[in-house]
């Protein structure tokens, strides 16, 4: 059996798959002061029917990391970086304790400038004294030589309490965005390992012996340890459990639309040919580019308890989320107030109803307007929002090549045939989006727990990126930290078979599994000979994120 958990802001949701088909569904408010009771009792009354020893995984999707870095709810972290000769980078922005050093590495892996000892000193004396106690180091062109990082962090060793280092980060070349990556990784280290502590525990104390997995943001899984030391790989997780459900419970071959409308904002995502649309450069979260493999995924404010009000005459929903919707004791009108006027919210009762009304008559909209088609024009109103931004984010998709997980679709323009749509408004919204997209609109089962769904049918994803330098004899691997030495006459083929060895003797896959995603091969030139080749590779696990569920 899989287990599949997704923890958000208001409510985690559980489910129990086995051989493709829903045993069991769960879903409680989350205690953000006490994630262990919440994670705990969750499990417990999920898991109370069935024998534990018949499960084989347990996933979890969080917006844990997620949400403290939108709140700016991080640790402040000491960013040390060594920018080297070229383009001058500001990295302020990133972080209000920014030391830069000397020290350089160059595109071929050679340090042209080592580190001054006696600056790290400095610089070490200066994060003690400030009381920081999170680190990040970053070297421009680390991934091909990972020895000035490792020493800047040895050094810190026993003063922080914990560093991160760029190379472990991405194998990838672009240097701001390694910071930003390094910096946001060691800034929500804390508050994502206090979640994991809880999670651990809650198990134990359930004497759960399984592996507990956590989603990523490119829609795969890592196991929990792998996510403690490199927790911003969950950003965006909750939005890589709201793909992987829809895609789980539905079947689409065309171009679409897929959208999970939740209670503080709407995940929008695109399909092309049935695929997922694919950050190419790396998932973006604020204002911080970064290396993290992401699917293609925007969020807007906007869902069923997003504020209503009218300015200026009309009527906007969101991005404002003030607590419950007034029918459920809460301050403001929400858009879900507007659904249960209208009979589209189960389990109400005519206190409910009269105060829903009464909060949608407030609006005030259209002024001649019955309860009924002010609540009406509230959900169309909130459907037309959604399509706007589409449309908005289609244009801009069909400006550029399209990107899916499988591959680079050279002049592919995007042309939506469909909508799906999961989270908890999704099917009293279904008829309003419908008549404003002009499109058939989906709602699959189980639509009201989709991402715990989709965290539990999740495969695992790996990647590893290998550079060799022949002239230098040096081959690493930064996302494991490994670095080794190789002759001159090492070749493109070895520089394969090691890459795939490495896949099967640290991850147990195996190369049939896997696939080269990008490859560079280039000869060295010293004076006027041939000096060896520079030889780059980067392989993943091949993409499987489409799990359809048995007929229900």
């Amino acid at each position: 059996m899989l287990v599949g958990l997704d923890l958000g802001g208001t409510h985690i949701d559980g489910a129990v798959i086995d051989d493709g088909a829903v045993l069991k569904t769960i879903k409680r408010e989350v205690d953000p002061d006490d994630l262990f009771s919440t994670i705990w009792t969750t499990l417990s009354d999920l898991l109370m029917p069935f024998d534990t020893k018949d499960i084989d995984r347990i996933t979890l999707s969080t917006t844990i990391s997620t949400n403290a870095i939108v709140e700016q709810k991080i640790d402040p972290v000491g960013l040390i970086v060594a920018c080297g000769p070229g383009i001058t980078h500001d990295f302020s922005a990133i972080s209000p304790t920014v030391f830069h050093i000397s020290g350089s590495i160059d595109h071929r892996g050679i340090i042209t400038d080592p580190i001054d000892q006696e600056q790290i000193e400095s610089v070490s004396k200066k994060i003690v004294n400030e009381g920081l106690d999170h680190c990040a180091v970053v070297t421009k062109f680390s991934t091909r030589n990972v020895e000035m990082e490792t020493r800047m962090a040895d050094y810190l060793e026993g003063k922080v309490s914990h560093v991160t280092m760029g190379h472990r980060m991405s194998g990838r070349l672009n240097f701001p965005r390694r910071v930003n990556t390094t910096y946001l990784n060691e800034a929500v280290y804390s508050v994502f390992n206090n979640f994991a502590d809880k999670s651990s525990a809650a198990m134990s104390k359930m004497r759960l012996d399984v592996p507990l997995n956590i989603l990523k943001a490119d829609g795969g899984m890592m196991d929990l340890p792998t996510a403690q030391e490199h927790p911003v790989e969950t950003i965006l997780s909750g939005p890589a459990a709201s793909l992987s459900g829809i895609l789980s419970l539905s079947k689409i071959r065309e171009d679409a639309i897929l959208l999970d409308i939740g209670g503080t904002t709407t995940d929008i995502f695109f399909l092309a040919d049935g695929v997922p649309l694919f950050a190419p450069d790396g998932a973006v979260i604020s204002d911080y580019r970064t290396l993290v493999r992401a699917v293609y995924s925007v969020s807007i404010g906007l869902g069923g308890d997003s504020r209503v009000k009218l300015v200026d005459d009309k009527v906007h929903i969101g991005p404002e989320r003030e607590g419950k919707p007034y029918a459920y004791g809460g301050p403001a009108v929400t858009a879900t107030d507007a659904m249960i006027v209208l009979g589209l919210v189960e389990n109400t009762d005519d206190r409910h109803l009269s105060r829903a009304g009464a909060a949608v008559s407030s609006v005030g909209w259209p002024s001649d307007a019955s309860v009924e088609q002010t609540a009406a024009s509230i959900l169309t109103q909130m459907a037309r929002t959604i399509k706007e931004t589409t449309d908005r984010l289609l244009r801009n998709i069909n400006e550029r090549p399209v990107y899916t997980i499988k591959e680079l679709l050279h002049e592919k323009k995007l042309d939506p045939r469909s909508i799906h749509i999961i989270g908890g408004p999704a099917k009293a919204l279904a008829p309003y989006l419908e008549e404003v997209y002009s499109l058939e609109c989906h709602v699959p089962p189980f639509f009201d727990i989709g991402n715990a769904v989709g965290a539990a049918l999740s495969n695992v994803t790996k990647e590893l990126t290998l550079t060799a330098n022949c002239a230098v004899g040096i081959l690493s691997v930064p996302e494991i930290g490994l670095t080794e030495g190789i002759t001159e006459e090492f070749s493109l083929a070895q520089a394969k078979a090691r890459l795939f060895e490495l896949f099967n003797e640290i991850y147990h896959i195996k190369e049939q599994d896997c696939e080269i995603v990008e490859e560079s091969c280039y000869t060295m030139v010293r004076g006027f000979s041939s000096a060896g080749k520079n030889i780059r590779l980067k392989a993943q696990v091949k993409p499987r994120m489409i799990h359809v569920m048995k007929e229900i």
